[in-house]
């Protein structure tokens, strides 16, 4: 570790990597800070239960990176059409690229396949620096505007601007003295990988039930990842089940769309929880990603909003290279946060009032939910409405996705 640096990123998940990469090869001194000790290996035969849905604009930032081809090469699943309904009702919407002109809306890619190539990139990059398995524990702003780290390790530098990007319990956040707002959701989300007895046709299934979504999100070789999201007890005693009686009460709960549904992995579960911050910036530090803010699972959006964090302030970071700004300078952070925090807060509430809605026990909303879900299904336009922003392809885009072709 250098004792000075332009940026120092702390996070080094898929959002923190991705910020790293997009400062590759350019006059910046960059330092990436990871908790976890990373040790790249061949992928495991089997899935890791941790995955995400890439939309078509996260797509296009990795291909902007120079890591989509490799992503592509490991493992990865695209999905061309999604299928929403309601439990116990008729009413229900089909969603199908072909109606927007486009070949995929997405692809579903475990979380550890995007991190190594993003990994692999910041490694074989000149200009930064990678350092696992260490914490930060202290922050401090200097003189002449540069931020004084110290790690875990003993080791300490300085930097104009640090990069929070270490997830919802951000260390970088807490030091800054940045206020979080927010609320548990009275849900948790189990998450597996299983084996269905149809083909899922590269389609992404959504149900919402009583308590919640249950989503299958398809796999390569007839694997689906699925996103249980129910009451807290209930996930307690789902996951105290026997692998068999699990698998039925899954099939059951999934009204056997895709037939019997059989386990390949083990079961995690994890709160669910809304979380955002006033100030995405001071000077001298950013957020991004899951340090900035915390959103419901149920339209999958979390990771993608995160990584438009990251490709939009490495568009203001560029942008003020070429005006020879320096990287922590307040008036140019401030950019960042007018251009992402709305969007960002916008997505998020948009979320909550449907999992209120589709949660809401009211006889009254749930007969105009199923009115609204029908008369969606029969609007083109508004269904292309919904496609193209659940594809991150709206409002004003960072230039590293702008710019980029679609493969």
């Amino acid at each position: 570790m250098q004792s000075n640096y332009d940026i120092a990123i702390i996070g080094g998940g898929m959002v923190g990597a991705s910020m790293a990469a997009s400062l590759a090869d350019t006059p910046l001194e960059v330092l990436l800070v990871d908790a976890a000790e990373y040790s790249p290996s061949p992928l495991a035969q089997d899935y890791d239960m941790r995955v995400s849905a890439i939309t078509v604009a996260s797509q296009r930032f990795f291909q902007s990176l120079g890591v989509w081809d490799a992503i592509m090469a490991t493992r990865a699943a695209a999905f061309r059409q999604m299928h929403v309904w309601e439990h116990n009702s008729a009413a229900s919407i089909h969603f199908d690229g072909a109606e927007i002109g486009a070949d995929v809306l997405g692809h579903i890619i475990e979380n550890r396949v995007i991190q190594q190539a993003l990994l692999d990139k910041v490694q074989h990059a000149d200009n930064i620096s990678f350092a696992d398995n260490t914490r930060i524990t202290a922050m401090h702003s200097g003189t002449a505007n540069q931020q004084s780290l110290s790690f875990d390790n003993d080791q300490s530098c300085s930097c104009k601007l640090v990069v929070g990007a270490d997830g919802s319990h951000s260390k970088v956040r807490s030091l800054a003295g940045i206020q979080t707002h927010g609320w548990r959701y009275d849900q948790s989300a189990i998450v597996a990988t299983v084996r269905t007895e149809h083909a899922h046709k590269q389609t992404a299934w959504q149900c919402f039930l009583d308590d919640g979504p249950l989503a299958f999100l398809p796999l390569q070789d007839n694997l689906c990842s699925i996103v249980w999201s129910c009451r807290p007890e209930q996930a307690q005693e789902l996951m105290q089940l026997s692998k068999e009686q699990f698998e039925q009460q899954l099939t059951q709960a999934f009204e056997y769309r895709l037939g019997q549904v059989s386990l390949c992995s083990e079961r995690g579960v994890f709160p669910l929880q809304l979380q955002y911050v006033d100030q995405y910036v001071k000077p001298g530090i950013a957020l991004i990603g899951d340090a900035a803010h915390s959103i419901h699972p149920l339209a999958g959006q979390g990771v993608n909003l995160g990584l438009l964090d990251a490709a939009c302030l490495a568009d203001v970071l560029r942008d003020g290279m070429d005006r020879h700004k320096e990287p922590g300078a307040y008036a140019q952070l401030r950019r960042y946060e007018r251009w992402r925090k709305g969007d960002n807060l916008g997505m998020m509430f948009v979320m909550d009032a449907f999992k209120r809605l589709f949660t809401t026990r009211s006889r009254p909303l749930q007969i105009v939910r199923n009115s609204g879900i029908r008369a969606t299904d029969s609007l083109a336009p508004l269904k292309s409405l919904i496609m193209q922003s659940a594809a991150g392809m709206r409002g004003e885009l960072p230039s590293m996705i702008r710019n980029v072709k679609p493969s």
